[in-house]
């Protein structure tokens, strides 16, 4: 097993072993690709204010989401197609969150069921939810989670409408799938991978799979959710799904201060200021861009979470800086579970966590309670 130092070590390593139409889907963005560069450049461009002789011995990374004590301030954010990057990837997440003592968030366009992951894990997890034309197969989702005991759950609003991401269309991930030569001959590279999918659970959409009528593989059940993403999609819904629903809400891809009053209006517990990864606006704000202002806007009505571009415990530590009260992680996450499934997962948060809890150290801070703007070099980077 090769030495993981960082993220960047499992990325290259999901990269040998994923097929490469699964390993694009998850490591890719829209159109020029520009914003989700820029989610890890801005980041980046942050600078830590190094502090020496402060005492910074018995440190502590834990804190709360939504009142729930965590070892650091991470989620683990909702992901398509998990599965497809190891075999039954979800409940792997799932189990590897919950042994960390963080939080999983479950995709509607999961592999494995609410139901799957709920029998292979003992304690809540959150699940993410797209709102549809079909608004019966919506509620019925909402029960679904309910049943399952969800403890948040976690409401997608900039997915009303596609963005083009190249890479898929030319690796033939798109609706109806297109399987070509090279992809064959990919999956013949790697079977490691191909084993592990034969012997898998589920190799479809788990939470639509016997639940639509009328379908019948991923194909079909591929075809009847890209008609189904709902451009008519409003706030008046939000409420909708709030009542259905009863128990904590957050809102994800916030990424506008007008849209973060209305959502700290609303009666959500929590919003996640998100571009989607890069995946949805291309051209649009990085994510750690927009944060500050949307902090200073509602910081003090409502819980802010970040999602974006975090690679490593430094840019969790910068996120927290500029004032997230968490952050969720999406690629590095599935950069884990493709290099090493359930393994690599518990490695990529037993690193950041170091990362983490090293950086904070350095920067004079004992508890992660105690981060704030003074951390960072130059506050007006932030527009401050």
């Amino acid at each position: 097993m090769p030495a993981i130092t960082c993220i960047e070590d499992l990325r290259l390593l999901a990269k040998k072993r994923v097929p490469r139409a699964f390993y694009d889907y998850a490591d890719s963005g829209s159109y020029t690709e520009g914003t989700y560069r820029a989610n890890t450049a801005d980041l980046s461009a942050l600078k830590l204010r190094q502090r020496v002789a402060i005492n910074v011995d018995e440190r502590s990374v834990a804190t709360t989401l939504l009142g729930q004590p965590v070892t650091m301030p991470v989620a683990i954010a909702p992901t398509g197609l998990t599965g497809m990057q190891w075999a039954d990837g979800e409940i792997l997440g799932a189990r590897a969150a919950e042994a960390f003592g963080i939080p999983f968030t479950l995709s509607t366009m999961s592999i494995c069921s609410i139901e799957d992951v709920a029998a292979a894990t003992t304690k809540p997890f959150w699940f993410q939810l797209y709102v549809m034309r079909d608004r019966e197969f919506v509620a019925s989702l909402i029960q679904r989670a309910k049943a399952a005991k969800c403890s948040a759950l976690v409401l997608t609003l900039d997915l009303q409408i596609l963005g083009q991401r190249h890479k898929d269309i030319k690796n033939g991930m798109t609706v109806p799938l297109k399987i070509t030569m090279a992809n064959i001959l990919d999956v013949m590279s790697k079977p490691g991978w191909a084993l592990r999918m034969a012997g898998a659970k589920r190799k479809t959409f788990g939470n639509l799979d016997g639940f639509v009528k009328d379908t019948t593989g991923i194909n079909s059940l591929g075809q009847w959710t890209a008609s189904q993403f709902d451009p008519t999609l409003s706030w008046d819904d939000v409420a909708w799904i709030k009542s259905q629903w009863g128990g904590k809400l957050i809102l994800k891809g916030i990424l506008d201060v007008e849209d973060a009053r209305i959502a700290a209006s609303c009666g959500a517990d929590a919003i996640v200021v998100s571009n989607h990864g890069g995946r949805q606006l291309d051209g649009a704000l990085s994510s750690i861009s927009a944060l500050p202002a949307i902090v200073d806007a509602v910081g003090n009505d409502i819980e802010v979470m970040f999602d974006g571009g975090v690679r490593s415990g430094q840019d969790v530590l910068k996120a927290c800086a500029v004032g997230a009260r968490g952050v969720m992680i999406g690629r590095a996450f599935l950069y884990a579970l493709g290099a090493m499934g359930q393994e690599g997962v518990t490695t990529m948060l037993n690193v950041m966590r170091r990362e983490l809890d090293v950086s904070m150290a350095l920067t004079g801070t004992k508890n992660i309670q105690d981060v704030g703007r003074h951390l960072l070099v130059d506050t007006r980077q932030l527009g401050a």
